[in-house]
């Protein structure tokens, strides 16, 4: 790869994470072809991006970028791939998921919403993120409750005076 063409992929890398919330660093070393295969059919399916990256050009990527990737750029050793997401825990249950057959990926560490995740032993607790979406339906539902309440009681109240 000539300088040149390591600034072009730099200057991509740095928009992609620019762009991006969320993504994950995992360790897909050693994985089969047809594994492989499997992993990024998954991701496709789950409308993760599956990317890997050189570990150099990344580091500068988040170098250049303006945001605190605090710790991340001391994990990328290794073989690395990037899973970007809008879902913050997809990907982790993507991984967890494809874990039930083999030892691979190795969650590396995660950048979501400004929050810096290390370790692989961060892999159960990300995947018990609630989603944007899970959140609000939650809070809609505990809204809801005490109205529904309210309601039956006073339908219940009128019923029986009807009744009477």
């Amino acid at each position: 790869m000539t300088r040149e063409e390591k600034s072009i992929a730099i200057q991509e890398l740095t928009g992609k994470l620019a762009e991006a919330n969320i993504f994950y660093v995992a360790d897909t070393s050693g994985l089969n072809a047809a594994t492989t295969s499997d992993l990024r059919r998954a991701c496709f399916k789950a409308g993760i991006k599956l990317e890997v990256v050189k570990n150099t050009l990344l580091v500068k990527a988040m170098e250049a970028s303006d945001k605190n990737y605090g710790d991340l750029p001391s994990i990328l050793k290794g073989t690395s791939a990037i899973l970007t997401s809008d879902v913050a825990n997809l990907p982790a249950k993507i991984i967890k998921d494809f874990r039930r057959k083999s030892d691979k990926p190795v969650l590396k560490g995660a950048y979501i919403n400004e929050e810096i995740y290390i370790g692989d032993n961060q892999l159960d607790g990300l995947v018990a993120l609630k989603s944007k979406e899970e959140v609000i339906g939650e809070i809609i539902g505990l809204l809801q409750s005490p109205a529904k309440r309210v309601l039956s009681a006073l339908l219940n109240q009128f019923e029986g005076e009807k009744s009477e």
